[in-house]
């Protein structure tokens, strides 16, 4: 697996259990939320793409997968296996979450565009996903990366390092967690 710098990683382990479903198997606008995520983060300017899976376990065309066998103790652990699988030489990694389809390639780019060792989409001055995180900082953040929390506890602890990108012009970070929630985004997104 070769890298072109920045890599991508799509965490998409979860069972969706107020969903009813893996969020992964999830379709939205005629796509696999993982599909969708996965062409998020390449038309972004990842390469390559690591998902990791958990309760479902799926085929995924044009990227690495990789299962999280503890997927169940939540988004920590997930975060763990997925940057301990990113190829060497990847510089950075954008980290973006399966459950929020809204977000466009846009968001990407423009955190990848900030130039920072690590950025942070901000919608209506709010963080959310995704996250560019650079190699430097894999081993802190997986480290503190526990149960359901991401990245989230390594940002925190260093706000001197965190870089904000507004992205309110790359999409809504909406995400879907119960069938009302996917019933009420956008049937015809961008």
């Amino acid at each position: 697996m070769r890298s072109s710098g920045v890599a991508g990683l799509l965490l998409a382990a979860g069972q969706g259990a107020r969903l009813g479903t893996p969020k992964a198997l999830v379709e939205y606008a005629g796509e696999r939320l993982v599909d969708r995520g996965v062409r998020l983060l390449e038309e972004g300017g990842c390469h390559p793409v690591v998902v990791v899976l958990g309760a479902a376990t799926v085929q995924v065309r044009g990227a690495v997968t990789v299962r999280n066998p503890d997927w169940a103790s939540g988004m920590g652990s997930s975060l763990r296996v997925g940057l301990a699988t990113l190829p060497e030489d990847a510089e950075a990694v954008v980290i973006a979450l399966v459950d929020q389809p809204l977000i466009r390639p846009g968001a990407v780019r423009a955190l990848i565009g900030a130039g920072a060792g690590v950025a942070v989409a901000t919608y209506g001055g709010r963080r959310r996903n995704p996250v560019l995180i650079a190699r430097e900082h894999f081993a802190e953040v997986a480290e503190r990366a526990v149960g359901d929390v991401g990245a989230r506890p390594f940002l925190k602890a260093h706000p001197e390092l965190v870089t904000e990108v507004p992205c309110d012009q790359h999409g809504d970070p909406a995400d879907i967690d119960t069938p009302e929630d996917l019933h009420l985004l956008d049937p015809h997104p961008t």
